[in-house]
């Protein structure tokens, strides 16, 4: 290995400067130099972008302010996801960052839940969560603010206008010497001795060497699949939807602290907020719907006035079979696509950078780092696809073909013993494991109406007279909460605020 390693970003968008700024920001620059080549000519897919509360960690560890972000990027808060017409037509649920009440007596909140509804009646389980109580008042603060332990059992994520962040972390990037090269990749050069990508020459001449290269050009994946032909697993027969149309429209006030997807005949519709427009889309399987329909039913259920004229978008659900081959990672949508049903359009892409910088080999041999590479992003793509697959088959809608198909096709083993466990007990298997956890799952059996068979044997103990109070104790504590906390636009101005006070 040179002495100073050269790391080659090849790419344009969002995933190719998020990997600029974390290995600008994570590596010592006396060893590692950073160049990125993309082309003006290619647009950033984005079009609106809601994330997961991870992306906070990820700018807090690059040196991002918030609000500065905040205000660069047209953001807005996300404490969580509603979801509209998926149990069934008429049905809606929050899928909230935190949790559902607490333990009692040492029983799982949402045992006790079942426990005190079945004999009781306690209400839905969303009215014990916080943040789900803030998304219907469109209330918002810092966990923790207010001096009540119930502030610290949620987060939050952003919405965030990825046509903006790009831009913003190239800013960062350059301020700590990473060279953008402006160009598009004309032939991908192998070393002849072991097959790894020695240079890549571009469509203006130049011919950039490298140690490490970083593939973000998107679906094309011109190195990782081109190039090294990683291959690809697809998993169109679990997730059919296929196609998406994107549009933007006028911003709604007050803007609401939550994502919207709302099921459709064939697939789904997305509402992202940001502070000066909503993003629009309606993702579709074109084996059940074609394009003039899909577009049909996003205009006829947009909120507010179109701003800019529909976008189709196409896309096949699956991962690469290697995430990371010879001397070449892929991030972003080079390394796979899973739909933006959970906002993990940009987690993925956040996970490889980390993931890499964790096992950046240093020696020439790569093959330990590489496999233990390859063996956990395809674990990490393997969860979010059974918990997406789960929101279309745990469903009792029959009102199309497409429904009828993903209610009763075979899915995964791994998904199958997860449901089977919790129908029959309660019980969240192996929650820990993955991106999404415990209150997670809960959010979206309960909310698409799968409720177990039976208490778990954990919460027959529990006293019935008991459970009412303390549940009456907790919606009094979430009451309170909530009236003492701002709306989320007064919360989002003060944070505005800050910045241009201090520039």
């Amino acid at each position: 290995m040179k002495a100073k390693r050269r790391i080659v970003i090849v790419g344009g968008g969002t995933a190719d400067w998020m990997a600029a700024a974390a290995l600008s920001a994570m590596l010592p620059r006396q060893g590692f130099s950073i160049n990125l080549v993309e082309s003006e000519q290619i647009g950033i897919i984005g079009v609106g972008e809601a994330t997961l509360p991870h992306l906070r960690h990820f700018n807090d560890t690059i040196g991002i302010q918030e609000a500065e972000f905040v205000r660069a990027t047209s953001a807005t808060m996300k404490l969580g996801i509603e979801f509209v017409n998926w149990g069934d037509i008429g049905d809606r649920y929050i899928h909230p960052f935190g949790t559902f009440g607490h333990a009692i007596q040492g029983v799982k909140f949402h045992q006790a839940w079942r426990k005190m509804n079945a004999d009781a009646g306690a209400g839905e389980i969303g009215k014990y969560s916080l943040p789900v109580r803030m998304c219907q008042a469109g209330k918002f603060d810092i966990p923790g603010s207010i001096y009540r332990s119930i502030t610290l059992s949620y987060g939050y994520a952003y919405h965030f206008d990825a046509n903006r962040y790009a831009p913003f972390l190239r800013q960062n990037s350059e301020r700590r010497g990473v060279v953008r090269t402006e160009g598009n990749v004309n032939v991908v050069i192998p070393n002849p001795e072991n097959g790894e990508i020695h240079s890549i020459l571009l469509d203006n001449g130049a011919q950039l060497e490298g140690d490490f290269f970083i593939d973000c050009t998107g679906f094309r994946g011109v190195l990782i699949e081109q190039a090294l032909e990683a291959g690809y697993e697809d998993w169109f027969h679990w997730l059919p939807c296929d196609r998406a149309i994107a549009v933007p429209s006028a911003a709604s006030i007050p803007t609401p602290p939550y994502t919207r997807a709302t099921a459709h005949a064939a697939g789904w519709q997305w509402r992202i907020p940001l502070q000066h427009r909503m993003g629009n889309g309606h993702v579709y399987a074109s084996g059940f719907m074609d394009e003039d329909e899909a577009e049909s039913i996003l205009r006829a259920n947009i909120e507010g006035e179109l701003i800019a004229e529909p976008r189709p978008l196409r896309f096949t659900t699956g991962r690469r079979k290697q995430f990371w081959a010879k001397n070449c990672i892929s991030v972003g949508l080079a390394s796979g696509f899973l739909e933006p049903l959970e906002s993990t359009s940009i987690h993925p892409t956040q996970l490889a950078i980390t993931n890499f910088i964790e096992l950046l080999p240093v020696t020439s041999d790569m093959s330990r780092e590489r496999d233990e590479y390859n063996t956990i992003m395809a674990r990490e793509f393997e969860w979010v696809r059974d918990f997406l697959i789960l929101h279309y088959h745990v469903t009792r809608r029959q009102d199309s073909e497409f429904w009828n198909y993903v209610r009763t096709m075979e899915i995964p083993a791994s998904l199958q013993e997860k449901i089977d466990l919790y129908s029959a007990r309660g019980r969240v298997a192996r929650y820990q494991q993955g991106l999404f956890l415990e209150p997670s799952w809960l959010a979206v059996y309960l909310g698409q109406g799968l409720v177990p068979g039976q208490p778990d044997p954990s919460a027959a103990p529990l006293d019935l007279a008991d459970l009412a109070s303390q549940f009456k104790a907790l919606d009094q504590d979430i009451t309170a909460a909530l009236a003492s906390m701002p709306g989320h636009d007064h919360r989002l101005a003060e944070m505005l605020e800050t910045v241009s006070h201090t520039q």
